[in-house]
């Protein structure tokens, strides 16, 4: 019992992470990266459909991107997809192709984009401890229900804390790595 709680604990927490890391990936940077265009959805026959299942997205150069629909008749409707995702990025139509550039981030877009790393940052953290709430919560119910003793309970309480803090560690590290890509220049 006592294991499942903590291996349920610790996948959840993990889950958290990954969710933090594909929002920082949503954050983006100076740099050129095809997760910029993640969020795109573009109308395809009438369903909305992530770009990345209708055109093949690859970096040209550091500050520019290369679209490449499937369908050659699809370029203007990711045109119009990227337009309107609200990125504020401008594609150039090539005929065959979509360049997209990245305008090179200000002082205040820096710190704008850092203040929501630290708030996805936060979010994480939140999440990391409704977990250990969780996981405390269903020890103090096997003791309340005699299943287990209370010296079992102080001990998984522990060692779930311990896995908390590793969270909130890994969470810390990923945050001030995506904080001093931000403000590189």
């Amino acid at each position: 019992m006592i294991n499942e709680i903590k291996k349920d604990a610790q996948e959840r927490m993990k889950k958290s992470i990954e969710s933090l890391s594909h929002a920082f990936g949503q954050i983006r940077t100076g740099k050129a990266h095809p997760s910029i265009l993640g969020s795109v959805m573009v109308p395809y026959y009438g369903a909305d459909t992530p770009l990345s299942g209708v055109a093949n997205v690859t970096v040209k150069d550091s500050r520019t991107l290369q679209v490449v629909p499937f369908e050659r008749n699809m370029l203007t409707a990711v045109d119009k997809a990227i337009m309107n995702a609200g990125l504020n990025l401008n594609p150039t139509n090539l005929g065959e192709l979509l360049l997209v550039s990245m305008p090179a981030l200000t002082e205040e877009t820096r710190k704008g984009f850092t203040k929501q790393a630290r708030a996805a940052a936060e979010d994480a953290r939140v999440a990391v401890r409704n977990i250990r709430r969780d996981a405390l919560g269903d020890l103090k119910k096997l003791v309340k229900d005699k299943e287990i003793s209370e010296d079992e309970e102080r001990r998984a309480a522990a060692d779930i804390q311990k896995l908390t803090d590793k969270a909130e560690a890994d969470i810390d590290a990923a945050t001030k790595e995506k904080e001093a890509d931000l403000m590189a220049v």
